[in-house]
């Protein structure tokens, strides 16, 4: 029986042995990323979902209470929208305005007390000016008072799957009982853009004519990345500033959830970075908080 023979390695096929090797480690074991994080661990929040396999792709903090702010306008836009296709209401229908709408702080159209606004119109004010005024107005046409509103905002939370979810008003102005979670207002994202796809347009919209005059919005987030295309923005001093996004291109389908930031500029840089990780083949990721 002959013994085995060792050939000695040509310089070629070292190389490419080398290649392979190094290849094939880089495909064991992803290499690390660093992702900036704008707000400090015990405010800041995220989740990403994969919108066609329910898979999470990314998660901090997700189950951790935190102050939803004007991500509450999506639940009141919820009940909204079931009021619509119910027949309950049309897109002309007035709601009157009450010295109590009025009366909110702002962000709002700022009416005075016995004006109306059309549910169309009442649309877009909650969704591109995040108006308070409006939303209050929404809330007691549709509930008696905002109160009894706010309890069927928590009813249909629980019934979507909200688990942690309790609404006190229909605006997100300050209310230390009103929390969520970024998984829950990640709940609410994809529920709204499965249960009213023909309402979800609204939520893509940066800016209204009102009176006369062109009224912009806050969600940077619309025209930035391609494939976003909603939906809600949020910001009180307790919470940091929030934002519920929505992506849909190239046959992926994302909702993702940013709590807490430092700043609008800030959040959205991070939900861009998001994005392009979850769209990018697994990497490991190291988080480089606001206040590292």
């Amino acid at each position: 029986m002959s013994k085995l023979r060792l050939l000695p390695l040509t310089p070629r096929f070292a190389a490419a042995l080398a290649l392979l090797l190094f290849v094939a480690g880089c495909t064991t074991t992803p290499p690390e990323t660093m992702l900036a994080v704008p707000a400090a661990p015990q405010k800041y929040a995220a989740v990403v979902i994969d919108g066609s396999s329910g898979k999470t792709l990314y998660e901090v903090n997700s189950t951790a209470p935190r102050y939803p702010a004007s991500l509450t306008k999506m639940m009141t836009l919820y009940l909204l929208f079931e009021a619509l296709d119910s027949g309950r209401v049309s897109k002309a229908t007035p709601i009157p305005v009450s010295a109590n709408a009025a009366g909110q702080p702002p962000t709002k159209l700022r009416f005075r007390r016995g004006e109306t606004i059309d549910v169309e119109t009442a649309i877009r004010a909650i969704v591109v000016k995040s108006a308070n005024d409006v939303a209050v107005a929404v809330a007691e046409y549709l509930g008696g008072s905002e109160d009894a509103f706010a309890a069927t905002m928590t009813a249909r939370a629980r019934q979507i799957g909200m688990r942690s979810t309790v609404f006190r008003n229909a605006s997100g102005l300050p209310d230390g009982v009103q929390q969520t979670t970024a998984r829950d207002m990640a709940v609410l994202g994809m529920a709204l853009r499965a249960r009213f796809p023909q309402h979800f347009h609204y939520f893509s919209e940066s800016d209204f004519m009102f009176r006369g005059r062109l009224v912009r919005g806050h969600n940077d987030m619309l025209g930035r990345v391609r494939g976003v295309n909603g939906i809600k923005t949020g910001y009180i001093r307790a919470s940091g500033f929030n934002i519920v996004t929505s992506y849909d291109a190239d046959g992926r389908r994302l909702i993702l959830v940013v709590m807490g930031a430092d700043s609008a500029r800030q959040r959205n840089d991070h939900v861009e970075a998001l994005i392009q990780r979850s769209l990018s083949t697994a990497t490991t990721t190291r988080l480089l908080y606001a206040q590292e």
